[in-house]
């Protein structure tokens, strides 16, 4: 009890953290953008990010008190379906438009001199473009597949006023379930790895370069490139603990009786769309320096001492 206590705990905090740094990467966005008038692909992708970020933390915490508040309710067909779909929706977005950020970091930072990247290089947005709409073919064969699937389900043990998934073969139920997330999951997953392992490689052979002919000395540039770097490759072990943990819940959705199983891999997961947003805070100059005007307020506010001026 204790242990599923500290996991309620720690996933309260990933809810709140998490809905404040994308909240935050949003209403930068938002706000610069009606300054502005204008916004651009990179802004678009990261507030398209952050709010299905939030739908997915809201879901993942609606869902946990659900279950725990209400675990028999929670069983009832209807019930799976509308958690499953919605969570699908969310999930999918918050996946695709992350996978759509790392093809633009990827074209824009990467330096290859094939032809084809090149060429990709050159048309950005129609990439990014067509990348979401594959994806959105994928979220509508995803949805009728996990509807046919739970109808399916529903309607041979219609004799039940409740559906109890985990208590009706439910190997059957969860490979089923484990097809369709993984099979629909695994594809962003390996564009994101893929494009990123390309990009760590070219950010690699330049940083040589560049300590090469600077012999040995770190200018702006190279600290740029290190910075670079490590947001890559943070950004690769939260989505690479991401993947995995959603492997393992899916999968130990037929061993339901380890509940601590599939607290930690709720836990470990939600890290990834919760975390992740501060690591876009602090690799972007513009989210960057207006965390630092409200860190800046909120010590005035405290201390009672006036901002300095321009």
């Amino acid at each position: 009890k204790g242990a599923e206590n500290t996991f309620s705990v720690i996933l309260c905090v990933e809810f709140i953290t998490g809905s404040l740094g994308n909240g935050f990467i949003a209403l930068v966005n938002c706000v610069d953008w009606v300054k502005r008038r204008k916004i651009s692909l990179v802004d678009q992708i990261l507030t398209a990010l952050a709010l299905s970020r939030i739908g997915v933390l809201w879901l993942s915490l609606l869902n946990w008190w659900v279950s725990v508040l209400y675990p028999v309710q929670s069983r009832t067909g209807e019930m799976v379906k509308r958690i499953y779909v919605s969570w699908t929706i969310t999930n999918h977005f918050s996946i695709w438009f992350a996978t759509s950020l790392c093809i633009f970091y990827f074209l824009k930072i990467a330096n290859f001199s094939n032809s084809i990247f090149l060429y990709l290089k050159w048309r950005i947005e129609k990439v990014v473009s067509v990348t979401l709409l594959i994806s959105l073919f994928l979220l509508c064969l995803n949805i009728v597949l996990l509807n046919t699937y739970i109808d399916v389900w529903i309607d041979r043990y219609k004799g039940n006023r409740t559906f109890h998934y985990s208590s009706r073969n439910p190997s059957v139920f969860s490979t089923l379930l484990l097809f369709t997330n993984t099979m629909f999951t695994f594809i962003p997953f390996t564009v994101s790895v893929t494009t990123f392992l390309l990009l760590i490689f070219s950010l690699w052979k330049h940083l040589k370069k560049m300590q090469h002919n600077a012999r040995g000395l770190r200018d702006t540039s190279t600290t740029a490139h290190v910075k670079a770097l490590q947001t890559v490759i943070i950004f690769l072990l939260l989505y690479t603990t991401y993947f995995l943990s959603f492997l393992v819940q899916v999968w130990s959705s037929e061993f339901l009786e380890k509940s601590l199983i599939v607290s930690f891999c709720q836990t470990a997961g939600i890290a990834f769309p919760s975390g992740h947003s501060y690591v876009l805070i602090v690799g972007n100059s513009k989210l960057k320096k207006a965390c630092l005007l409200v860190l800046w307020w909120l010590r005035c506010r405290f201390k009672d001492v006036e901002p300095p001026g321009p």
